[in-house]
């Protein structure tokens, strides 16, 4: 199990290295892709924080 997960780890790897060096600008996209859908994400996470204390 340990092997597999290595395994796939390399495989993430070298994906997202052969992206970033094929094409910055589509990299570029989906980092700001996913950096949005983390800051969505807290700001949904503190709009109901304040819900409950209100």
């Amino acid at each position: 199990m340990v092997q597999t997960k290595k395994i796939a780890l390399y495989v993430v790897v070298v994906f997202v290295l052969y992206t970033i060096i094929t094409s910055p600008a589509r990299a570029a996209d989906l980092v700001q892709v996913g950096f949005e859908g983390v800051s969505s994400a807290a700001q949904g996470v503190g709009e109901f924080m304040s819900q409950l204390i209100q």
